[in-house]
């Protein structure tokens, strides 16, 4: 997307890709050779523009972390997109808890995972394949809410066996496990429950404190202070699907 507008005799380019090949032909070359030593020198940023100026034009490029996102499939077992060899991130969370809004804000895909007030949507491990800056493609297993969930309960049971069996028991290796907390009415039982079963099987622990937004400013410092204490040295993510918050963070530690 590019806007321009012109200050005194001055024009000012905005320029916001995901790629570099989504810039038009017809965009002056030497913007465009610009924007290719860019893309090798700059990590790419959602609120940190790269600038440039020639003959008086000043060229701000905004640039996005995820390239590119998509639904691959639902599963609830074994199944052959576990054994490709891409790399495993799992997003965990209690039902309600934003997963869904989060995934769309992350990848800014603001369609690809479906939104509902009502919590148990997810009733199956739904994968997303994503491309982030630099062409790393993950997998991201987006698992079925615990706690609360308006299902009968032989269909709870069934998926928490599930969200059992992918963590705990079979064989398949996450590379980072992100747990999403509501930062705006702090951890529940079944979170700290998790929390330690998550350490106790030696995951790689990302906790998102999510909707921070929700918060009074007055009350932030101590609502993040009662998610570090409650992590106990693991990373901690402020996040806002609403204001766009902590999106960069939380794809610089899944890398880590």
């Amino acid at each position: 997307m590019f806007l321009f507008f012109k200050k005194a005799t001055t024009w000012v380019i905005f320029l916001c890709v995901k790629r570099i090949d989504q810039i038009p032909f017809h965009y002056d070359y030497y913007y465009c050779s610009i924007l290719h030593k860019t893309f090798r020198k700059v990590a790419m940023s959602s609120d940190k523009p790269y600038t440039t100026s020639h003959n008086g034009d000043t060229l701000f490029i905004f640039t996005m972390p995820i390239i590119s996102a998509k639904f691959m499939r639902g599963i609830s077992g074994s199944d052959d997109i576990l054994d490709d060899g891409v790399p495993q991130v799992a997003l965990i969370g209690r039902s309600n808890v934003g997963k869904s809004s989060l995934i769309n804000s992350f990848t800014g895909e603001k369609n690809l995972a479906r939104i509902s007030d009502r919590p148990g949507l997810t009733q199956e491990i739904n994968v997303y394949g994503i491309t982030s800056a630099g062409h790393h493609f993950f997998y991201l297993f987006d698992m079925p809410g615990y706690g609360f969930a308006h299902v009968p309960e032989k269909v709870r049971d069934h998926l928490q066996k599930m969200n059992w069996w992918y963590l705990f028991e079979s064989p398949h290796e996450q590379m980072k496990t992100v747990l999403v907390l509501d930062a705006n009415v702090g951890p529940s039982k079944n979170d700290i429950e998790m929390i330690s079963l998550l350490r106790e099987h030696q995951k790689n622990i990302i906790i998102v404190a999510n909707k921070i937004d929700k918060i009074k400013s007055s009350e932030r410092d101590a609502r993040m202070q009662t998610m570090h204490d409650l992590a106990h040295g693991l990373p901690v993510i402020p996040y806002s699907s609403v204001k766009k918050i902590g999106g960069e963070e939380l794809l610089t530690e899944i890398w880590k």
